[in-house]
């Protein structure tokens, strides 16, 4: 019996392989959020219907696709998987489960930046969301980081690169910031948009419109643009003159939703704005950045999550509705449920709250919903 890492089937998502997955938790938990591939299967069975052994659903596996067992912390699935082998089959069991699964990132090397330095996003696979790091001699800048901060610092070392500046494009809803942790950490500068940071408890660099920060002596600029309607601070970030960061407003195959402080109506008309003005001042050949993706096929070949600007505005419906009250509607009505625990993660961003590391894992467990399409 074997352990399969968050890791291991996250190469496999990237490779499009084949896997069969024997999801053993209840059948709420698994329709709301399971690992998504281009080529896997699945069967959702509760553990507690396979107590008595795997017998009933011996004929429901394929013998020739590799099998993986999955549960939400991992000890169910091992227990199954063991049924598994003795029952003839070769199984192996996601490591940490489901909640290794929505730490789990992954850095993709998205880029070189034209005077020298590089461009990475780290996916967090298993919960959608995406964070990025501008390397330049010696100095490195993290955009959107996650709360799992020994990735992005131990990354930064192996590079030899000090972090000088750590930003949230805005205050998350779905997930816990590590910027902040980062920057005390490292003695970073932690950037936030006023306008999201009327409620925080600690001191922030103001991030806001025109603020142009050198990652290196090789100038490479991040420039920062004033871009609401996710959140009424949300910024975005022009990097290298190659790259838009868009936080949560723009996403390769849907936008951003409104409506997570509750100001749908209001931040309705800030989201058309910048979508349709802001964003459409800008060169189409900039290759748009978001920070989170909504389904596995937003994924490119290598494993990352980017599109040039000018082919969004010709293939996002978001981003092409004429009629303003049509998009007003979508954007304010029909929307997928709140993100789990997003008051609770707000207040966390704020610094209102300091809730524990496992208090936290429970807080963040189910995919990502940022997005309207």
């Amino acid at each position: 019996m074997k352990a399969m890492t968050a890791s291991e089937v996250t190469k496999k998502v990237i490779h499009n392989e084949e896997l069969f997955i024997l999801d053993v938790r209840n059948e709420t938990d698994f329709n709301d959020w399971k690992i998504e591939g281009k080529n896997f299967e699945y069967l959702n069975v509760p553990y507690f219907d396979l107590l008595d052994g795997v017998e009933p659903i011996l004929d429901k596996i394929p013998a020739d696709k590799e099998l993986l067992v999955v549960c939400a912390k991992e000890g169910s699935s091992v227990m199954v998987a063991k049924m598994l082998e003795e029952a003839g089959l070769d199984a192996s069991y996601l490591a940490g489960g489901m909640k290794s699964w929505s730490e789990h990132l992954e850095p993709v090397k998205v880029g070189d930046l034209k005077d020298g330095g590089e461009m990475y996003q780290f996916v967090r696979i298993g919960k959608g969301c995406l964070s990025y790091m501008v390397i330049s001699n010696g100095e490195a800048a993290i955009v959107d980081a996650t709360r799992m901060t020994d990735v992005f610092t131990d990354f930064a070392a192996e590079k030899n690169a000090e972090i000088k500046h750590v930003f949230d494009t805005h205050l998350h809803a779905d997930h816990i910031s590590g910027g902040r942790k980062i920057a005390e950490k490292t003695g970073a500068s932690y950037w936030l948009p006023p306008k999201d940071a009327e409620e925080v408890t600690f001191e922030y660099s103001r991030l806001e419109d025109g603020n142009e920060v050198i990652i290196g002596s090789t100038k490479v600029s991040i420039q920062a643009i004033y871009s609401p309607g996710h959140t009424i601070g949300s910024t975005s970030f022009v990097v290298d003159d190659q790259y838009l960061l868009s936080g949560d407003i723009l996403f390769i195959d849907s936008i951003g939703r409104p409506d997570l402080a509750g100001k749908a109506g209001d931040w309705a008309g800030d989201l058309r704005e910048t979508l349709y003005k802001r964003y459409k001042d800008l060169s189409g050949e900039l290759v748009v950045m978001p920070a989170h993706f909504m389904i596995i096929e937003e994924l490119n070949e290598d494993g990352s999550v980017s599109e040039k600007l000018g082919t969004l505005f010709a293939e996002n419906h978001g981003l092409n509705i004429v009629d303003e009250g049509e998009f007003r509607k979508l954007v304010s009505e029909n929307l997928p449920p709140q993100p789990n625990a997003y008051q609770e993660i707000r207040e966390t961003n704020m610094g209102k709250i300091s809730p524990d590391e496992e208090k936290q894992r429970e807080m963040e467990i189910g995919p990502n919903r940022c997005a309207v399409r």
